[in-house]
């Protein structure tokens, strides 16, 4: 849960951040609060719904889950009560995700008692984590007592298919409670399943403001399909980077990407759904460790959420589908306040990848400058028309809600 610095002068205090918390963030080095934080915690600690919307890495973590901490110490009882009830619930698209918020709420109140629930993993020892109760939880056996219901990455919650679920969900919550939704994103038909959920929410915006932006480079290397590898080692190789995420559409790709590096010498490893959780934290871990591991592969697994502090670089060896799933991709470098990369691939060979890459830099609002590295320049080729599809994706065909039910499943939940 990083926080990054912030060029505003409101402190935690200003935010009635409570004394035994503000020593949390203080010994944290977290001076000030940052615009999201600044706007949205205030609002929460008065129990008021929240729709809170702000660039990648700006600290939305924090931003709800210190109010929240402190509105549950704030209870009477709350922490010598037997049975424990479950008073707050947080969803996240991502067993990853879950898992470092649950690491994050630990950090701040390890008095509280918290469970994390993902799929992957054996059921037995969670279930007995509830045994006796839990004041937070991802889920649970009866969720009739929470109080304080949390939407991480909202938009990809609510948008990939989750509909039942969601609804079987909220039947089974007191009607009335305070609802948090936090993201970088926030499609219009989603904000339209948003506020079906909210309940006079006060939305908070603070996207793209001088003070919020992250501060990242983006390049966009034109090169055929089968020299971006090559390209990406040379760029590796010239640049001396340390540690490099780099995404791919597929999980067959992660694998087949990742084996490609290893056979040229460099330590590289893949990140999916399919491997077993055991696995994927491990991979996480020596990735952000002090182990040798220097590139990781993944799929979009890794775009949502993921705190990789100090990331210097992130390549889009495959474009993504969105301009959405782009910001969020791009949002692993660049947080807390540091300078970060972005580079993605153009591959000039590939029908429509030059027109997609257009109507990203479109949706975001900002032009980056083709350029091309010496031994991988691409054969010259027409460009392809800007598409004008305002809506969902937008690589190839529209994705179907079948296709997102798949993805869903087989990459967020396995």
């Amino acid at each position: 849960m990083n926080s990054p610095p912030a060029t505003t002068a409101i402190s935690f205090a200003d935010l009635g951040l409570s004394e035994p918390l503000q020593r949390v963030v203080d010994a944290a080095g977290w001076n000030a609060a940052t615009p999201i934080q600044a706007a949205a915690m205030a609002p929460i600690l008065q129990g008021r719904d929240v729709l809170g919307l702000a660039d990648t890495g700006t600290g939305k973590t924090a931003a709800f889950l210190l109010p929240l901490v402190q509105r549950l110490l704030g209870q009477p009882g709350l922490l010598t009560e037997r049975p424990r009830r479950l008073r707050a619930l947080v969803l996240a698209p991502t067993r990853e995700l879950a898992l470092q918020s649950g690491y994050a709420v630990a950090s701040l109140a390890p008095q509280l008692r918290l469970s994390v629930a993902v799929g992957g993993v054996s059921i037995n020892p969670q279930m007995m984590a509830l045994r006796g109760g839990v004041h937070v939880v991802v889920a649970a056996l009866s969720l009739s007592q929470v109080e304080l219901l949390v939407f991480d990455e909202a938009d990809r919650l609510l948008d990939l298919g989750f509909a039942d679920e969601i609804n079987r969900l909220l039947a089974l919550l007191p009607v009335v409670r305070q609802t948090l939704m936090f993201s970088a994103t926030m499609p219009d038909s989603v904000a339209a399943l948003a506020d079906g959920v909210l309940r006079d929410a006060l939305r908070v915006d603070v996207r793209h403001g001088p003070e919020a932006a992250p501060l990242i480079v983006q390049r966009a290397i034109e090169v055929d399909t089968r020299l971006r590898t090559p390209l990406l080692r040379q760029l590796i190789a010239d640049a001396g980077w340390k540690r490099v995420l780099v995404f791919v559409a597929t999980q067959y790709a992660s694998e087949h990407a990742a084996d490609k590096l290893r056979r040229a010498g460099l330590q590289a490893a893949a990140l999916h759904g399919q491997l077993s959780q055991g696995r994927r934290s491990r991979v996480l871990a020596d990735f952000q460790g002090r182990s040798e591991l220097q590139v990781l592969v993944c799929t979009d697994l890794a775009a949502r959420g993921l705190d990789l502090a100090n990331l210097p670089v992130v390549v889009n060896h495959d474009l993504p589908r969105s301009a959405d799933d782009h910001t969020h991709r791009i949002g692993r470098t660049g947080r807390a306040g540091q300078a970060g990369l972005a580079i993605s691939f153009i591959c000039a060979d590939a029908p429509g990848s030059e027109a997609h890459f257009r109507l990203i830099e479109k949706r975001q609002r900002q032009r980056v400058p083709r350029e091309q590295v010496a031994g991988f320049e691409p054969a010259p080729r027409a460009l392809a028309p800007v598409l004008d599809d305002t809506n969902g994706g937008i690589k190839g065909r529209r994705k179907s809600k079948k296709d997102k039910l798949r993805e869903a499943r087989t990459e967020l939940l396995l």
